[in-house]
């Protein structure tokens, strides 16, 4: 069986989630992210980048 090649991405979160939308604040909680400052490393999905799109406001991408 082969290996995959398994990429990450690293998200900090800048902003505070307080007067967002519930749908926003849930985005937030799935990305790992729930205070600001804080950062998660997760696998570098479609799905997690679309997570990261929709909450580009409030996150930023890490460079490492």
């Amino acid at each position: 069986m082969a290996k995959k090649d398994t990429s990450t991405v690293t998200v900090r979160q800048t902003g505070s989630p307080i007067r967002r939308k519930s749908d926003q604040r849930a985005t937030l909680m799935g990305l790992g992210l729930n205070r600001m400052g804080r950062e998660s490393t997760l696998e570098d999905t479609p799905a997690v980048r679309g997570m990261i799109a929709k909450v580009a406001h409030m996150v930023e991408v890490v460079e490492k």
